[in-house]
């Protein structure tokens, strides 16, 4: 089995990737996605997303990272695939799954699942610009008003030569309610002859195992779910227990340790707040310590809240 953590732009940054693979259980982390529009995007941006291309692509816990790519020109989705590698991202994954209104209505993301022919064009420009030894793969939802695309989508992509393909098993339209039609997932992998991954709704163990079941997939992606429980992906894999309220308290102190310190000191209050909302779904204490922080803007007495609780 082989787990991957899900690209969830203004989420999951670098240091949501350092924390949650130093929980363990992932195998790979795709980045937020680097947004190309009719340029050919400097280092730096590349840089600022995945500050692991510095150190071989690789989280501290040594979990590869893959460059996330969003756009709707072929050619310049190459050339800035081309850059990702050369920087040492480890391959390149394709973007047409995010629902995001402000991305669709410029032409990315979730929108292209309307046009099966600028799938095939994108993913064929970026697998023809990167060399073979490189994946090249593509993250989709199952449609964008419905799921009328769904197999000619998949199709696409698998015959533009992509590696794998990850499947949100809902529609831009759906966004995130409740359920994930996993079973289309197994309905795609009638069709296509590719390695599938399936995405979605996992929140548990339990999750798991009927996604896998109900999707025909043995490898999963999970987002939300592991924000919720960031040793999600061990229990998985090996039966670990749900990590307790006292672990976790824990790991929220030491996850300040990387924001109290340097010139990022006002960037930790808002991103604790916002993980809470998370931990809110597995955790009730997390509701009594988000009512005792939310006012706070300083680093350090959230710790010291953290400390006391």
């Amino acid at each position: 089995m082989h787990i991957t953590l899900a690209p969830m732009e203004g989420v999951v940054d670098h240091l949501m990737r350092d924390m949650l693979t130093q929980v363990g259980g992932f195998d790979l982390c795709v980045t937020e996605f680097v947004r190309v529009v009719q340029t050919k995007l400097p280092k730096k941006v590349f840089y600022r997303l995945c500050p692991e291309l510095h150190h071989g692509g690789l989280t501290p816990a040594g979990v590869p990272v893959k460059v996330q790519l969003l756009g709707q020109h072929p050619e310049w989705m190459a050339e800035n695939a081309l850059t990702a590698i050369e920087l040492g991202s480890h391959g390149i994954d394709i973007n047409f799954g995010c629902p995001a209104k402000t991305v669709n209505k410029s032409q990315g993301g979730a929108v292209l699942l309307q046009y099966p022919d600028m799938l095939y064009k994108i993913v064929k420009a970026v697998r023809d610009a990167v060399p073979i030894e490189h994946a090249v793969t593509a993250k989709i939802r199952l449609g964008f008003n419905d799921t009328l695309l769904a197999l000619e989508n998949a199709d696409a992509i698998y015959q533009a030569g992509a590696s794998s393909l990850a499947i949100h098993a809902r529609t831009k339209r759906d966004g995130y309610r409740p359920p994930a039609y996993w079973p289309w997932i197994a309905k795609i992998k009638a069709t296509v002859d590719m390695p599938l991954v399936a995405n979605g709704e996992i929140w548990s163990a339990a999750d798991a195992t009927l996604c896998q079941e109900q999707s025909q997939c043995t490898n999963l992606m999970l987002g939300r779910g592991a924000l919720a429980l960031p040793n999600l992906a061990k229990s998985i894999k090996i039966n670990e227990a749900p990590m307790s309220w006292e672990a976790l308290k824990l790991l929220l102190i030491h996850y300040s340790g990387y924001e109290i310190y340097g010139d990022k000191g006002r960037y930790y209050p808002n991103r604790i707040k916002q993980w809470l909302s998370y931990l809110k779904i597995q955790y009730p204490e997390a509701e009594s310590l988000f009512t005792q922080i939310r006012k706070l803007n300083n680093a350090k007495d959230i710790v010291d809240v953290l400390q006391k609780n």
